[in-house]
């Protein structure tokens, strides 16, 4: 693994040093001789920007280094060449790391990008879109965040912590708006999925103070 983590780093400068060995190797051998060290070349470079560094920022978000994802994230100068599902995961990323850092039109404007990317599968997209209601509610755009995290429960999401998060939030939308039956629906279902986040938790059980004193 770390191997190929190594050479998905390394596979630009690799490639451009096999092109220039290849080349030179056409040139005093003849091409025939030279055809694999170029197509080699061809691969790592064609792979670099196809793919990209996303496996290697992955990693690093999951080990909770946000400045080395970040780093890693600015490596890439030329997003729109990447394949559009992984162009896709970059945007999204993106966008998580411009939340972590607070930016929040920036995180907007990179999960839009994302979307428009399209999405790898159905369970990417519903979290593109609990990305975008996330991000207006606390933009305080109440009635968009009401839309795209409604469409994200709609489109699914990937596991029981974000669904449970997203019918929380309508939740809230829907206690100021006084619709207490609809609270109290979404209230329900963000509890069935018993989620075990412990900041989740947290939430539901702050939030059943509210929900037993509730007419209707």
């Amino acid at each position: 693994m770390k191997a190929f983590n190594l050479f998905i780093k390394y596979r630009l400068p690799l490639g451009i040093v096999l092109l220039a060995a290849g080349i030179a190797l056409g040139i005093a051998f003849g091409w025939w001789e030279a055809a694999i060290v170029l197509v080699l070349a061809v691969v790592c470079i064609v792979t670099h920007f196809l793919f990209g560094p996303m496996r290697l920022v992955q990693e690093a978000v999951e080990a909770g280094d946000v400045e080395n994802a970040m780093r890693i994230m600015n490596q890439i100068k030329f997003p729109k060449l990447l394949y559009k599902p992984i162009r896709s995961v970059y945007y999204f990323m993106q966008s998580n790391l411009a939340m972590y850092n607070q930016d929040l039109d920036k995180a907007e404007a990179a999960v839009k990008q994302s979307i428009k990317s399209g999405s790898p599968m159905k369970e990417y997209e519903g979290m593109q879109f609990f990305q975008l209601g996330t991000i207006a509610y606390q933009k305080n755009d109440i009635k968009t965040a009401d839309a795209n995290l409604k469409k994200a429960v709609r489109l699914g999401l990937p596991d029981k912590e974000n669904t449970a998060a997203a019918l929380l939030t309508l939740c809230s939308i829907a206690m100021s708006r006084r619709d207490f039956k609809t609270a109290k629906d979404y209230f329900r279902r963000a509890k069935a999925q018993k989620p075990t986040t412990q900041q989740i938790v947290g939430q539901i059980k702050e939030m059943e103070k509210y929900i037993s004193r509730m007419p209707g």
